[in-house]
């Protein structure tokens, strides 16, 4: 019996040796799974980006763009849509920093109100980049970036069409114009640059401005007031393709022919703008490109690296009239 016992105990130290030695491979697989963070260990950026909404066919192919480009760039994406709404976006935001992302990345429903939220980010440390739209704060330090078009010029650029191609027109011209959404920085900018371009002509006359909100919905039924209460309009000046297309309808319900008995102008450049182009429907676009994904990836990479980085980084468009836009249709991305 005394020799079992002798027997059992070198048995027992070995078991107890086994078990330390268990227990600490469990510890070290469990250190490898956690990252800095608690993230997962594969040190991934985590952006936290929060979206207007989806009013338009542009803002569907800027959210398909900003999600792809996360995939191929690696980027670990989390988007919130804020269905228009400035309450929506301000919230997603607070809660991406009680998140703690990498980096936050927003289009602004609107231009004003954003320094309350936009400190709280900076004094957590996550920079932020602006995508699209522009805010109007004058602390330039609450943001590292931002990345969109020039609005001013797109309207610029439809108002020197308008001038040029209202050359030979007698009498005045007048024009309609559906503004985006109200307060947001495409409609406050495009409609500057349009007024600043077509001043140069004083029987260009704009005689109503109201908003469609981007949508074609609005465009549609602002469109039917202005046709109900302007008898003789000769120009459709709209902020964006969407609004056009629904106020196309409104003109064609009312007797009127798209593109001849009404110039229509418009800003975006989507398949279905450029198709209605491509048939006369409407007369000019000034291009707006959604495409910014893989832009703001390489600016997210290069913010969260702390490389500094420009103020503004504009993105490269053109405009279109009818045969130009037969020629860009079939290759066209959105």
């Amino acid at each position: 019996m005394r020799n079992m016992r002798m027997s059992l105990a070198p048995r027992r130290a070995v078991a107890a040796l086994a078990a330390v030695l268990l227990a600490g491979s469990v510890a070290a697989c469990g250190n490898s799974d956690t990252g800095a963070g608690g993230g997962g260990g594969d040190d991934k950026i985590v952006l936290g980006f929060s979206q207007v909404g989806a009013e338009s066919g542009w803002r569907t192919a800027n959210t398909n763009s900003i999600k792809e480009a996360a995939a191929e760039a690696g980027i670990d994406l989390k988007f919130d849509d804020a269905q228009q709404k400035q309450e929506n976006q301000i919230k997603a935001i607070r809660n991406y920093i009680q998140q703690k992302v990498d980096v936050i990345a927003f289009s602004p429903v609107v231009e004003s109100g954003w320094d309350t939220v936009l400190k709280e980010a900076k004094d957590a440390g996550i920079p932020v980049i602006l995508t699209d739209r522009a805010v109007d704060s004058a602390d330039k330090s609450l943001y590292k970036t931002f990345l969109g078009s020039d609005f001013v010029k797109e309207g610029r650029l439809s108002g020197e069409w308008l001038v040029e191609n209202s050359k030979d027109a007698t009498g005045d011209v007048n024009i309609v114009e559906l503004q985006g959404t109200t307060g947001s920085a495409p409609a406050n900018d495009r409609k500057k640059g349009f007024g600043e371009a077509i001043a140069a002509d004083p029987k260009l006359k704009v005689i109503a401005s109201q908003s469609g909100d981007f949508t074609r919905a609005g465009g549609k039924q602002v469109m039917e007031q202005f046709l109900k209460a302007h008898p003789k309009i000769d120009v459709l000046f709209a902020h964006n393709d969407d609004m056009g297309l629904g106020a196309l309808e409104a003109i064609t319900a009312a007797g009127k022919v798209p593109g001849k008995d009404i110039t229509i102008i418009t800003i975006d450049a989507v398949k279905d703008g450029m198709q209605a182009l491509a048939d006369g429907k409407f007369n000019f676009i000034a291009e707006c490109s959604p495409l910014l994904g893989p832009q703001l990836m390489d600016l997210a990479k290069k913010v969260h690296a702390g490389e500094e980085v420009p103020p503004r980084i504009e993105t490269e468009e053109t405009t279109f009239t009818q045969e130009q836009a037969k020629t860009a249709l079939p290759n066209r991305k959105y």
